[in-house]
């Protein structure tokens, strides 16, 4: 499954869209800041950015949303040299807008979304 086809599921496509933004919020902490997201921060995130897509879920799927976008975040920090983070957190920040194109925001989704289906949520 791609992002693409992800958002033509409402209810996965939300939950990876949330994945994606908690993973863009994290890493912009950590590079702007030197601040990790707690989870009970990611959960709360998790829930605005759910209602923008006027969904709700039940708090414990919010915190394995957390859970997926600690995961992946961690992966990617991990990864990165700092400036390449500073990239990186910048361009999917930017990407949170639907207007903006970014490839490597899709590649980052689709990996959402793959997260998402081996979760079995």
């Amino acid at each position: 499954m791609t992002a693409t086809d992800s958002r033509r599921e409402p209810d996965t496509g939300a939950r990876a869209a949330a994945i994606y933004a908690l993973v863009a919020h994290r890493l912009a902490a950590f590079y702007d800041h030197q601040y990790w997201i707690t989870q009970a921060q990611a959960a709360a995130l998790c829930s605005d950015w759910l209602a923008r897509a006027q969904q709700s879920l039940p708090l414990s799927e919010r915190k394995l949303l957390a859970d997926l976008s600690d995961q992946l975040a961690s992966q990617i920090r991990d990864s990165l040299s700092r400036e390449a983070g500073l990239y990186t957190a910048h361009e999917l920040m930017e990407s949170l807008d639907p207007r903006h194109v970014s490839e490597l925001g899709a590649s980052i989704m689709d990996e959402c979304v793959r997260l998402l289906k081996d979760s079995q949520l």
